[in-house]
């Protein structure tokens, strides 16, 4: 791997739009862990690092737990591993469980709508009131 590019923390605060607090609180919590660290002790990230961060940034608002975050990374990882591929029952298994979180955000994304077509309708209100 070292021929790949490692960016800085700010790079990767920048291209993802995470402040660096919730960047470092995801390594706390093991969510996203720097690939390498460089020689004055700089987290370093990688592309697929940002493709991490990036996953949870849009789980973020659709309320899904750290808990979930971990689990639905761990469901891709294992999915995307080159090295031990899942196969037969273990692949069927993981691939469930990611249909379902899919399901999940679905439903979530859909409850979304509706709040919003309720905060519209609202505003509309507002609107219209001012203008009489």
């Amino acid at each position: 791997m070292s021929g790949e590019r490692h960016m800085r923390i700010g790079e990767v605060a920048e291209r993802t739009g995470l402040s660096l607090r919730t960047m470092r609180h995801y390594e706390e919590v093991g969510l996203v862990i720097p690939s390498a660290r460089s020689k004055g002790g700089f987290r370093l990230y990688t592309e697929r690092d940002v493709e991490r961060l990036m996953v949870i940034r849009r789980m973020k608002p659709l309320d899904f737990s750290l808990d979930e975050m971990r689990d639905l990374l761990e469901i891709v990882d294992r999915l995307a591993d080159g090295e031990r591929p899942a196969e037969g029952e273990e692949r069927e298994r993981l691939r469930e469980r990611l249909d379902a979180y899919r399901e999940k955000a679905d439903a979530r994304v859909e409850a979304l709508r509706v709040r919003l077509g309720m905060a519209e309708e609202f505003a509309g209100t507002l609107r219209e009131r001012l203008g009489s």
